[in-house]
């Protein structure tokens, strides 16, 4: 039976067959009876979850706009053997959506460092910059001093939580940085990558940051393993390979230093996925994992008996960080989604955004709900998207079932508005049925030609459940999100409101679901 329905799977995705339309769909009874029940969860959701937060976790789905969250849901159902569109992704089932305004303070199209600063720090901030506030100039290193802004992170460590940091890129990626470090310049990685004149006036690259900062964090897992090493010192994993090699010019051995400060503290280093997997959660409370020299692989490439899945980073780190009785912060980020767009290779940017999402749904099952606020956004968008009027259960990386009306070629269904993908044959637009725009890293074509795709300036979903999780609706500014789930926990600045310790709310909001409700997911998971 699973061989069968793992080949109807591969014929789906293959666009050979399709899955067998649900007769249920024909009948108008099928969606008045989906959408009645729909209503009923809405008016369920009106008793509101006023508790206080003991755990936060925000998942950070790098360059996932809107369109590449509704292509990931289709690539998932199909990824099941169904058409894809009516399924749900873990984030979809979340009670409240709203909206976030993603612009720099001095950028209409944002990027991922400013972006960081203020869903982590509350404060926008310019485009390049991590941990300070729109006074810091990028690269301008004097400009740092008076101007550092401090993380939720940090909020929920000064408050006695445990904290996490979980990514797929390097540990001292713009994303994660934010979470720990005052930098002008998202690039200083190492000092091997900073001017020499910033390092003289005693600016900090990340990779210290990270180790000196707040140096109690419990959680680190991602790549950037040369950034912590010597100069020349050789990878363990890839030895004499002079690319992977270290790169800080200090000489300092980050790695060492860590694991010497935390050994008699339950600390644990590991660089691959044997190691991580074969630790006993109960008896850690520091963990450092470094599995590549820079980011991880993309998912699709990954060398499953090397390198952890994201979902299995966040297993463990939730499963190190809610042994804390004060509880925990984690942040995850899915960051490769915007590594496949940036290089046109729409396939590994969605599977990246399906892993994330499931890394989501494993979330879900070690915590509750009832007293642990998660938050599901992006920090931009991308000028990705996909249309051509396909039908119903067209592959998400198929053809659109017409060809251009100007060139009479095919084109499919996914396409970017600029990047790598822009390739002219003759002085005309490739024929696409040619290649096999199926392949992993096939570069979508796109209207203007650049090395690397850029960013998009749209909004971004932002989803919630938990704890306060209604205060994230309508539309927002992005540095809203920390303070949010700050309030919801009772750290940082609003704090009158946990005197009482657990607000009170309505008992019905602890209600169990109702048989109807348990019937209607049920088919939809099935």
């Amino acid at each position: 039976m699973k061989a069968l329905t793992l080949i109807l799977s591969c014929l789906v995705w293959r666009g050979l067959a399709k899955p067998k339309f649900p007769e249920e769909e024909k009948d108008p009874v099928f969606w008045n009876t989906w959408a009645q029940q729909t209503l009923k969860e809405a008016l369920y959701l009106q008793d509101l979850n006023r508790n206080i937060a003991r755990n936060l976790i925000l998942f950070l789905g790098d360059g996932m706009g809107v369109p590449t969250v509704t292509a990931a849901r289709i690539l998932k159902g199909q990824l099941n053997g169904r058409y894809g569109e009516e399924v749900q992704l873990e984030m979809d089932k979340f009670p409240y959506v709203a909206l976030s305004k993603t612009y720099n303070t001095d950028a209409q199209v944002a990027d991922s460092a400013g972006t960081a600063t203020a869903y982590l720090c509350g404060v926008k901030a310019n485009e390049g910059t991590v941990g300070v506030n729109a006074a810091a100039v990028r690269g301008q290193c004097n400009t740092t001093w008076g101007n550092e802004v401090s993380s939720i992170l940090k909020w929920a460590k000064d408050a006695g939580k445990s904290v996490g940091i979980v990514t797929t890129t390097r540990v001292n990626h713009a994303t994660p940085s934010a979470a720990y470090a005052h930098c002008v310049d998202r690039d200083w990685y190492s000092d091997g990558e900073m001017p020499p004149e910033a390092v003289q006036a005693g600016c900090k690259d990340l990779a210290r940051q990270l180790m000196e900062n707040i140096p109690n964090i419990n959680v680190i897992m991602g790549g950037g393993r040369k950034y912590m090493l010597p100069e020349n010192t050789s990878d363990v994993e890839y030895p004499g390979e002079k690319r992977h090699s270290g790169t800080r010019k200090d000489g300092r051995n980050l790695i060492r230093e860590w694991t010497d400060r935390t050994k008699d503290k339950r600390g644990n280093y590991v660089w691959n996925k044997k190691d991580l997997l074969a630790l006993n959660p109960s008896s850690v409370d520091y963990l450092l994992g470094l599995f590549e020299p820079g980011d991880l692989p993309y998912d699709l490439e990954r060398n499953t008996s090397m390198d952890p899945s994201l979902t299995e980073m966040v297993e463990v780190a939730i499963k190190i960080l809610r042994k804390n009785p004060k509880g925990f912060y984690l942040l995850v980020e899915g960051g490769r989604i915007d590594h496949g767009h940036h290089e046109g290779k729409a396939k590994q940017a969605l599977y990246e955004a399906v892993e994330l999402d499931r890394a989501i749904g494993r979330a879900g099952l070690l915590t509750s709900r009832y007293d642990t606020l998660t938050v599901v956004t992006a920090d931009h968008s991308h000028v990705f998207n996909f249309g051509g009027y396909t039908a119903r259960g067209n592959s998400i990386f198929g053809l659109a079932p017409m060809v251009s009306d100007i060139d009479q070629k095919p084109f499919t269904a996914i396409l970017y508005g600029n990047g790598p993908g822009f390739k002219l044959v003759n002085g005309s637009r490739v024929n696409v049925s040619t290649v096999d725009y199926q392949q992993n890293n096939y570069q979508a074509q796109a209207a203007v030609p650049l090395r690397m795709e850029t960013h998009g300036g749209d909004d971004v979903a932002v989803f919630s459940q938990g704890p306060m999780a209604h205060l994230l609706h309508g539309v927002k500014e992005q540095n809203y999100i920390p303070h949010v789930m700050a309030y919801a926990a009772c750290i940082g600045l609003n704090k009158d409101h946990c005197r009482n310790g657990n607000s009170a709310f309505s008992s019905s909001a602890l209600a169990p679901p109702t048989l109807a409700l348990v019937i209607t997911v049920t088919w939809l998971l099935c």
